[in-house]
C-alpha cells in the first residue's frame, strides 16, 4: 500500500501528489504536532517514524520527504514526563531495547531511498536535532536553536548516532564542543558551520523546504536514491574501494530510461522529464 494514503496516529502525515509535474512525484511532509510542548517525541511516536520510514523504503510513489514542527518550533526532543522519567525506573534490557528502538529511527531514515529536507524553526534539541541531523538537508531560521543537549541530563553525547554523523556535518572539532557541551547553536552558526543547507525567515523556512523537495522530486529518483545511498555506505570506504563502488553505482544508473531521456532531451535542446526508472 501506498503511504500516500497513510493515517499518522503521532505526528501529522499529508501528501503533495504532483509537484514534479508530469513526473508525478510526490512529496510527503511529515508535522510533528504537539505544538503546547514544542512537539516532543514519546515512545509511540519514535516508533512510528521508524515504522513509516522503513515503509518509504518500499514505496516508489513518494519522491522526497520533508520533516517540520507545529508551532513555530521543531521538536524539544524526548517528552520528560512521558520518555525520561519512565527511563529512570526501567532495567538495563529495558533501557537497550529503547536505544536501539531509537537508533533503528535514524537507521530508517539514512536508509530509505528518498531525500529528507528537514524545515527548522524555534527549538530543536536532543532528538530533534537527530532527527535534522540524519535528514540530507536542512533549512533553519536566524531564531532557531540545535543542541545535542544530552550531556546536560547526564548522558553521553553518543546518542542514535551521533558521534559518528554530526562530524561528517560540521567537521570533528566543532561537533566534540557540541557534544561535549550540550551548547546551542543559533541560525547563523548553524549555518556557516553546514548543518544548515540555508536560512530563511520563521513564514519562509518551510516553503524553502518544500520548494528544495519538489525539486527533488522532479529530477532522476532512482539516480538519487543511490547518491544517498553512496554518501551512507561511503563513509567506512577506502578511497579506491569508493571509486569502485561508484563505477558500479554509476554504470547502473546509465542503464536507466532517465539517463536516456536525458539525452533525448538534450540532443533536442529541452528540458528532460525524469520519472525514477
Amino acid at each position: 500500500m501506498s503511504l500516500k494514503t497513510y493515517d499518522a496516529k503521532h505526528f501529522l502525515w499529508s501528501v503533495d501528489e504532483s509537484p514534479g509535474g508530469d513526473s508525478g512525484g510526490a512529496v510527503a511532509t511529515v508535522t510533528l504536532n504537539r505544538p503546547d510542548r514544542k512537539n516532543p517525541l514519546t515512545f509511540e511516536s519514535y516508533a512510528e517514524l521508524r515504522d513509516v520510514f522503513r515503509k518509504l523504503a518500499h514505496d516508489d510513489a513518494i519522491k522526497t520527504v520533508v520533516v517540520t514542527g507545529a508551532g513555530g518550533n521543531f521538536s524539544s526532543g524526548g517528552d520528560v514526563m512521558e520518555i525520561i522519567g519512565p527511563l529512570t525506573k526501567m532495567s538495563m534490557p529495558e533501557l537497550l531495547k529503547f536505544t536501539t528502538m531509537t537508533g533503528d529511527l535514524v537507521k530508517a531514515m539514512r536508509a530509505c531511498p528518498q531525500p529528507i529536507v528537514a524545515s527548522i524553526d524555534g527549538v530543536c534539541v536532543g532528538a530533534g536535532a537527530i532527527i535534522a541531523m540524519a535528514s540530507d538537508l536542512r533549512y533553519g531560521t536566524p531564531e532557531s536553536k540545535v543542541a545535542f543537549l544530552f550531556t546536560r541530563v547526564g548522558l553521553a553525547g553518543c546518542d542514535m548516532g551521533a558521534c559518528s554523523i554530526l562530524p561528517r556535518i560540521v567537521g570533528h572539532g566543532r561537533a566534540a564542543e557540541l557534544l561535549y557541551t550540550g551548547r546551542s547553536m543559533d541560525g547563523a552558526e548553524a549555518e556557516r558551520w553546514g548543518f544548515y543547507n540555508g536560512l530563511a525567515e520563521p513564514d519562509a523556512v518551510l516553503p524553502t523546504a518544500q520548494s528544495m523537495a519538489r525539486r527533488l522530486a522532479a529530477g532522476p529518483t532512482f539516480a538519487h536514491g543511490i547518491t544517498k545511498k553512496m554518501l551512507h555506505q561511503e563513509w567506512s570506504m577506502g578511497v579506491d574501494e569508493a571509486i569502485d563502488a561508484e563505477a558500479q553505482a554509476q554504470a547502473i544508473c546509465m542503464a536507466t530510461k532517465d539517463f536516456e531521456r536525458a539525452y533525448e532531451a538534450f540532443a533536442n535542446k529541452r528540458k528532460p522529464e525524469f520519472r525514477g526508472d
